[in-house]
């Protein structure tokens, strides 16, 4: 059946060199839950140049934006089928799948970027990442990194919880849900695409996607006057690369290592870029509409209520709880050095739920 996207025969048609390791130069073929429209593109588009640099003579990527291929609800289960050999993705929009796959993506409150370089390459993260996705058959390499999001883009001031009353406001997330609606507010889910009508339709009160530069890309300063920050909805977040087991095993032990390298260095690139890329957008927003910022207080019971949430998803899932156990492990650990260190390491110190309230709901 033709559809307005390439065909699944077709796709096979582009799966060259899919059927094992013997040849000499295998091509993958690699979409996108981002379309081209969307600066979150770059840091695939970073990992595939590097992947065909490094490897080139034994793994070439060929690239296809989202949409091009497949919807971007479906590039999941396109990777898993071996339709395509690897998909960039953001671990959230799977949480239908596995609660797990929340915060592999995202916390409300609690890491910062570095938070996640730190504990996907020393504390253990990596092993989450593979396990939860190697459940689907699939291999899964971090690739990514953005610190927290903007906030939420309104038509009125948002300094304190009160503001919130009788909000509807679209936000991704389970957890941010559950905060929101604590805080008197109601979650609308809504695509990223279509945020920006629902906020000039007045279909929802206030909205939050991205990064500073990604959501001006979206067009939010046109339809609203004011911006609260800090985003502590998502206090950072996490992208990387789908890859289908099979293809994966079918590469060389060197091959592999120089796509492992290739995503350790796109994340160290991605933190930069997207740190530059707020700071000048930053500048446009502060000339095309309010920025009003959460006082101490507000943010202080978003911490208390955000690690409430987080402990209670923990005891209702048990591959989440795993997830949010181990991360509040690497803070507890991380503590003290990070706190001898002020102001000269990575700033507060998260005091996030604790660790005997997570273990007590892992272990049942």
């Amino acid at each position: 059946m033709k559809t307005g996207f390439i065909t699944v025969a077709a796709l096979g048609a582009l799966a060259t060199g899919f059927a094992g390791a013997a040849s000499a130069q295998t091509t993958w073929t690699m979409t996108s839950t981002w379309p081209s429209s969307l600066e979150i593109i770059e840091t695939d588009r970073h990992f595939v140049e590097l992947v065909n640099k490094l490897a080139g003579d034994e793994l070439t990527i060929d690239f296809y934006e989202g949409g091009s291929l497949v919807p971007a609800g479906e590039v999941f289960g396109a990777v898993q089928s071996g339709t395509v050999q690897a998909g960039g993705d953001w671990p959230g929009y799977w949480a239908g799948r596995d609660a797990a796959f929340t915060p592999l993506a995202t916390t409300p409150a609690l890491f910062n970027a570095v938070d996640y370089v730190n504990w996907i390459n020393q504390w253990g993260g990596r092993e989450l990442y593979e396990e939860t996705y190697g459940n689907f058959g699939m291999h899964y390499l971090p690739f990514g990194v953005s610190n927290n999001e903007s906030g939420f883009h309104t038509n009125k001031t948002m300094t304190t919880l009160e503001d919130l009353q009788g909000m509807r406001l679209r936000v991704s997330g389970n957890e941010q849900g559950r905060i929101v609606e604590r805080l008197g507010a109601s979650q609308v889910s809504m695509a990223g695409g279509e945020v920006y009508q629902a906020l000039e339709r007045g279909v929802i009160d206030g909205g939050e996607f991205s990064t500073p530069n990604v959501d001006w890309s979206a067009g939010f300063q046109q339809v609203t006057t004011n911006w609260s920050t800090p985003g502590w909805h998502q206090s950072a977040s996490v992208f990387g690369v789908m890859i289908n087991q099979a293809a994966w095993d079918a590469l060389s032990p060197e091959t592999q290592e120089k796509v492992r390298i290739a995503a350790d260095a796109t994340m160290l690139w991605s933190l930069a870029f997207t740190e530059k890329r707020a700071t000048e957008a930053y500048e446009k927003w502060d000339e095309a509409v309010q920025i009003d910022r959460y006082t101490d207080e507000a943010l202080a019971e978003v911490q208390q209520i955000a690690n409430e949430v987080i402990v209670e998803v923990s005891c209702e899932s048990p591959t989440a709880g795993r997830v949010y156990l181990s991360m509040v492990e690497y803070l507890d650990n991380y503590a003290q050095w990070r706190g001898a260190s002020e102001p000269y390491n990575l700033g507060r110190n998260p005091e996030g739920p604790s660790v005997d309230d997570l273990r007590a709901c892992v272990d049942g």
